[in-house]
């Protein structure tokens, strides 16, 4: 599980059962109310994009991905 708080560009994350990789991220404070984090998540497998708003310190799963090096041959 990861916080919010944490997000950072890049982090991937689960959400509504899909992989989300944060593209984007601010941190809101406003003068009245609580705070808020608002994302752009971008969907990996089909590289749809969303605008997202959590409460700051919600927890959201963390994704585990594997990255490995390729080469394609032809």
């Amino acid at each position: 599980m990861i916080s919010s708080n944490d997000f950072r560009t890049g982090v991937s994350i689960e959400l509504d059962g899909s992989v989300w990789r944060v593209v984007e991220f601010l941190h809101v404070k406003p003068g009245k109310g609580s705070a808020f984090v608002r994302t752009k998540l971008k969907n990996v497998q089909t590289g749809n994009v969303v605008e997202k708003t959590f409460r700051a310190g919600e927890t959201v799963p963390q994704a585990n991905l594997e990255k490995r090096a390729m080469q394609h041959t032809y």
